[in-house]
């Protein structure tokens, strides 16, 4: 029998009949795209699906098991990623894809449909790091860092959440003074930040004089730490920390130059 709904029938294509031969009415390809979306993607985007699917199933699936029990992130997944090109695919130029925006929602559903951990960095790598590079940063810092990137040569972390507060920009209390000299000095501390212990790059938000900005910082900076938080339940692949930020000096170059949310300033916070 089928079922309903204020006297309609639902899934009657699927429903008629005996259980088993509305069972046999239920192939493989059904269950696989139930809303027929494969006739609006593109051959492209079909290609770039299945190479990726193909990959994840192959090679990342077997080793998630371990990874989520033992709490292992194997960072040669990351260049292994870059050799296929779903490192910022988004992203025009600079040894990036270029590809559409279906096509990497498509790339992060196979990632995803094996392993939540994985998904998240090179999520963070693509869309957290790599695109405020591409759309806000100078040509200089474009080329400094998203080639190495795109390849997994370098990984990359966000740094916006904060203990006290969240990920609320309007109470940051992370610091940036600019000196006399055109430098900054960073002061503050974030929370639960994907990538952070193995980071080679870090995408940091600060409050200004005028509002919130980005810092591009590199690990070994002195006053640059990034802990690791052990014993997650969830994202147990996934290496996540914190990021301590004191007295972190850093010239003008490493600020996204086309970049100021509005909000509140620390100027205009400390004199509430």
């Amino acid at each position: 029998m089928a079922l309903s709904l204020g006297g309609r029938r639902l899934f009657s294509p699927f429903l008629k009949g005996s259980i088993g031969s509305s069972r046999a009415s239920l192939s493989s390809s059904w269950w696989e795209d139930p809303l027929n979306l494969e006739v609006s993607l593109t051959e492209d985007e079909i290609g770039i699906r299945d190479s990726v699917r193909n990959y994840c199933q192959d090679k990342l699936f077997p080793r998630v098991l371990m990874g989520n029990r033992n709490e292992v992130f194997q960072r040669e997944i990351m260049n292994e990623m870059g050799d296929l090109g779903v490192l910022g695919a988004t992203i025009k130029g600079y040894g990036c894809a270029g590809t559409s925006s279906v096509s990497y929602g498509l790339i992060a559903r196979e990632v995803e449909r094996v392993d939540s951990s994985y998904r998240s960095a090179m999520s963070v790598q693509s869309s957290l790091v790599m695109y405020p590079i591409s759309d806000f940063g100078t040509e200089e810092q474009k080329e400094k860092y998203i080639p190495r990137l795109a390849t997994g040569e370098i990984l990359g972390c966000f740094g916006l959440t904060e203990p006290n507060h969240g990920s609320d920009p309007s109470s940051m209390e992370t610091k940036a003074v600019k000196n006399p000299d055109g430098s900054w000095t960073i002061n503050g501390s974030k929370n639960w930040i994907t990538n952070s212990p193995i980071a080679d790059v870090f995408m940091v938000w600060a409050s200004t004089k005028d509002g919130v900005q980005g810092f591009i910082l590199e690990k070994g900076m002195p006053g640059l730490s990034a802990p690791r938080i052990e014993g997650k339940f969830s994202l147990r692949a996934s290496t996540t920390g914190m990021i301590f930020m004191e007295d972190v000096h850093v010239g003008d170059e490493q600020r996204l130059p086309d970049l100021v949310l509005p909000g509140v300033s620390w100027e205009q916070r400390s004199s509430v």
